[in-house]
């Protein structure tokens, strides 16, 4: 299978970043949002048809509208949140980089991989200066029109690496999105921790990424 593996394609929040549920907790806790009610809100919106989440992350509303959209739902839940910033103050324990993660592509790349980034984006909140020389190509759902775990946005990322997605593995903490790039033909690998992540990279190019 190494013979055959050249691209790495890895999602940010929760991969290159601290866990998402640490995130929004400290976030929750923060602006007084108790997580039943978060919950709520956030199933709430994914469910509605033409979903104002799925519409934020392809760039078909702007981070403004849907700060105030989740705004009013949290108010109706009997909560008062201030809407500007919402999508800053709960992304910021984001803002900061797993070393291990970004030395490990840095080194793949340095090894001849492609290398790639794939992320649904809530706005433009990427320190993207603290991954310099680590990706080939950058892909934000927000800036290409397309989201995880929509088919398209997967096979955009193999092309622009000018590789076929039976030789991209794919990384992300989010199974289905994981299931959507296997799906495409991709290796799709369920990121859980840095160890256990690097092992499985290791094993599946048949290089030394420590």
């Amino acid at each position: 299978m190494s013979a055959d593996l050249r691209g790495l394609i890895v999602d940010w929040g929760g991969v290159l970043t601290a866990p998402l549920d640490e995130a929004v907790d400290r976030w929750a806790q923060s602006e007084g949002i108790d997580l039943e009610t978060y919950s709520t809100v956030m199933k709430g919106l994914v469910a509605e048809a033409n979903s104002p989440i799925h519409r934020l992350e392809r760039g078909e509303i702007g981070p403004v509208d849907f700060e105030q959209v989740l705004a009013v739902r949290f108010e109706a839940q009997g909560l008062q949140i201030r809407s500007e910033g919402i999508l800053a103050r709960m992304l910021e324990g984001l803002q900061a980089l797993s070393e291990d993660m970004v030395g490990l592509l840095r080194r793949a790349r340095g090894a001849g991989l492609r290398t790639a980034l794939l992320s649904n984006s809530w706005g433009e909140h990427y320190p993207e200066h603290l991954w310099i020389g680590a990706f080939d190509q950058v892909v934000i759902s927000g800036r290409v029109g397309m989201r995880k775990p929509e088919p398209q946005i997967y096979r955009h990322t193999a092309e622009l690496l000018e590789l076929p997605p039976q030789q991209c593995v794919f990384v992300d903490d989010l199974r289905p999105n994981v299931v959507a790039a296997a799906d495409v033909g991709m290796v799709g690998v369920h990121f859980s921790t840095y160890p256990d992540t690097v092992d499985e990279l290791e094993i599946l190019f048949g290089l030394d990424l420590r």
